[in-house]
């Protein structure tokens, strides 16, 4: 995927909890979807806990591209430009 769009991405440090080796890092992807998978390969585990078994964005999980938070949850269809910034978020519950 050389000729796919470099991409930043950053993690929230709750995501750290579970992935201490995750830093802020540049994938190529087309797609939001592209980009899990690229992070994937680098962070084995990743994808399995952003996404429900059949491909769709985990509710506890949200991803912003360029600050706007990203439209299908589903198939993670959004696309992504040269120099995106990607921002993956695991929202917090308690109380």
């Amino acid at each position: 995927m050389s000729d796919a769009p470099r991409v930043t991405v950053e993690f929230t440090s709750a995501l750290r909890n579970f992935f201490p080796a995750l830093r802020r890092c540049e994938v190529r992807a087309h797609t939001v979807r592209d980009a899990v998978q690229a992070l994937e390969a680098l962070h084995p585990g990743l994808g399995a806990y952003l996404l429900e078994d059949h491909g769709a964005l985990r509710h506890h999980v949200n991803i912003f591209v360029d600050n706007d938070l990203i439209a299908d949850r589903q198939k993670l269809s959004d696309p992504l430009r040269q120099g995106a910034s990607v921002f993956i978020v695991q929202a917090l519950s308690g109380g």
